[in-house]
């Protein structure tokens, strides 16, 4: 499983001009779900995504993880970060999980992060989303579970 997070100040998810998801102060975490994903990585990118540490401390280095902050995770399935980009001018999908198996991971990914941090909010898997964001930094970092 990879993640694309962003330390955000403020993050919204939008499906047919309906607010799915919102969070102020926190994480937005574009989740894409690869061919061989299990259990084990769905449990290794949450706990990386709820304590990494990507916010400041008092002397403004990154030393401080979402939990520190009391921040929201805004969680967004995005098969595209399981995209092949080595070769050519078009993307592959070969290395992404199959739908069904995508949306059963990235369903437990948000059971799990729900189950363990209150502020956790998502989009609509498979859907046509916008996601609004007012990036914080600008702070990014592609999470890998493998």
């Amino acid at each position: 499983m990879k993640a694309l997070i962003q330390r955000v100040r403020h993050a919204s998810v939008t499906v047919d001009d309906r607010e799915t998801g919102a969070i102020d102060h926190g994480l937005l975490a574009l989740v894409g779900v690869e061919k061989g994903d299990d259990e084990p990585q769905v449990e290794r990118l949450l706990h990386k995504l709820l304590h990494y540490r990507v916010f400041g401390d008092a002397d403004g280095k990154m030393n401080r993880n979402l939990q520190q902050v009391d921040g929201g995770l805004l969680l967004v399935s995005q098969f595209t970060l399981a995209a092949d980009t080595r070769k050519g001018l078009r993307p592959s999908f070969s290395s992404a999980a199959p739908p069904a198996e995508g949306e059963r991971l990235f369903r437990r990914l948000v059971e799990r992060a729900r189950a363990t941090w209150p502020r956790v909010a998502t989009g609509e898997f498979g859907a046509d989303m916008q996601v609004a964001l007012v990036n914080d930094g600008p702070v990014t970092f592609l999470l890998e579970s493998h």
